[in-house]
């Protein structure tokens, strides 16, 4: 049977780049909001063989949440393996003049709905399913307030499952990337030399072996 991996914030970047490296050996669930991005996701990984279901969602929008999980379970019984890239970047700004909405948007994608989609995937995922996440440590930079601590609370409760789970499955790991030219880095540095940053594909290739131990 064909493994499956759910990755959302599939649309681009470190997302889209891991689902064409791992189409190869699992049926790809790509969740993101971009339509076109999506289904040029697809049009790779079906013209290197593989297969795809598009999952144009937004995952802070829980009953989409709850509709995609039951259709996981009701196509495929169960997921093997699930990665978030999900991020949003709020603009930069000190700490005192962070924007009301900037704020709770951060926390409503970083936060709430990674908790969210944890509960739900977890039966998904069972004793021997995979979750895997990805750090980017910026808590304490200036500017980086609303970004560093709601991307830090993810990773805690990444890290507050993966204790939980140690005897009883899932695995849960906790990767940190390299810097890649993405658009969430374009909005932190806008004018840098992307050429001395990592390339998403070549990174989600070095990635790949510690995922799928």
């Amino acid at each position: 049977m064909t493994k499956t991996a759910l990755i959302t914030g599939a649309s681009r970047g470190l997302g889209a780049a891991l689902a064409k490296a791992l189409a190869p050996t699992h049926h790809i669930i790509a969740v993101g909001k971009t339509v076109g991005a999506l289904e040029e996701l697809d049009d790779a990984i079906q013209a290197a063989g593989g297969q795809a279901t598009l999952a144009p969602m937004d995952i802070t929008v829980d009953e989409a949440m709850q509709q995609l999980c039951r259709g996981v379970y009701d196509r495929w019984g169960k997921l093997d393996l699930w990665l978030h890239t999900a991020v949003h970047a709020a603009p930069l700004a000190p700490a005192g003049h962070i924007g009301p909405k900037d704020l709770a948007k951060s926390i409503s994608v970083n936060i709430e709905a990674t908790s969210r989609l944890i509960a739900y995937v977890a039966p998904l995922l069972g004793e021997t399913g995979q979750a895997v996440f990805f750090d980017d440590p910026r808590g304490g930079q200036q500017f980086f307030g609303a970004y560093g601590a709601t991307k830090a609370a993810q990773i805690a409760l990444a890290r507050s499952w993966q204790a939980e789970t140690v005897k009883t499955g899932p695995k849960v790991r906790i990767l940190e990337p390299a810097a890649m030219p993405t658009a969430t880095r374009a909005r932190f540095y806008p004018g840098e030399d992307r050429s001395k940053l990592a390339d998403p594909n070549a990174e989600a290739a070095r990635l790949l072996p510690d995922i799928l131990t």
